[in-house]
């Protein structure tokens, strides 16, 4: 696959680890509050960052505002021009990390194709260390891209007036209105089971390859393309949290180069609580 610039390979990243306009960043999602993969083994200098502490407003369910991103990160001793290169345990926590910069304006940053997974399969080092506090930066204070998301009353309006194309990354079994959690965890997350009415499924695990790497760029366009999604078709991502969906919206964007597509990050944990919206099963 030919790499976008928000994709780097491993070999990429074993070349720049130690570039001093780098940072690698390994969040920490659901199951890794006590960062057990990260204590386990990292990649050599990555700071260990837990997804809702980092990437989440304190007191609202929503990202930091302009000024407390830019103080965040540049406590974490990130500049403006620096390359930040995300991976996620589970991957699309790494994914929703790099969704989040985008969205909060920091246009240089990447995943790490494969993440830890393939890191490891491919013999490279971990380590147990732990990096020194980075020294603080100076952060310059950037716009959102609200170009990037949608939120639940332009959704719901969409949805009644017909015609919005949607992609669900959810398991089959979310899909189906079987469950309202993924398989293999807690069936919680929403009152009700379903899906939004006319969405398409596109399960975000089958973008990615046995080492959790992206597909190649014609296998992606074919599962794409088998779910009825044109180039030119305004497209919404979204799955129980958001995390998956954004999986979906790098494959769109990133590697298939689609230029309208957006993500209802409040997702099922939002629409499948709404009092009065519709939902099919």
């Amino acid at each position: 696959m030919d790499m976008s610039n928000a994709l780097v390979s491993t070999d990429w990243l074993a070349q720049h680890l130690n570039d001093r306009g780098v940072v690698v960043i390994d969040i920490a999602g659901l199951g890794q509050e006590q960062l057990q993969a990260y204590k386990a083994g990292h990649l050599p200098g990555a700071l260990a960052w837990k997804w809702k502490d980092m990437l989440w407003d304190e007191r609202r369910r929503d990202f930091p505002a302009p000024d407390e991103f830019a103080r965040r990160l540049a406590a974490a001793g990130i500049a403006n021009d620096m390359r930040v290169v995300f991976y996620g345990e589970p991957m699309q926590f790494g994914v929703y990390a790099w969704w989040a910069f985008r969205y909060c304006g920091h246009e240089n940053v990447a995943i790490l194709d494969g993440g830890r997974k393939a890191w490891a399969a491919e013999g490279r080092p971990l380590t147990a260390d732990v990096p020194v506090p980075r020294k603080p930066a100076t952060y310059r204070p950037v716009a959102r891209n609200e170009g990037m998301r949608i939120l639940r009353d332009e959704l719901i309006a969409a949805v009644e007036q017909g015609g919005q194309f949607i992609l669900d990354g959810r398991s089959p079994e979310e899909y189906a209105g079987q469950r309202v959690g993924g398989p293999g965890g807690p069936d919680v997350g929403a009152v009700r089971p379903g899906r939004i009415p006319g969405a398409r499924h596109l399960h975000y695990a089958d973008c990615l390859d046995a080492l959790e790497r992206f597909k190649p760029r014609a296998a992606l366009q074919e599962l794409v393309a088998a779910r009825g999604v044109t180039s030119a078709a305004p497209v919404v991502t979204y799955c129980r949290m958001s995390h998956r969906a954004t999986v979906l919206y790098f494959v769109l964007t990133e590697l298939l180069g689609h230029r309208d597509a957006r993500v209802y990050d409040g997702s099922w944990t939002e629409w499948g609580n709404l009092v009065g919206v519709p939902i099919e099963k």
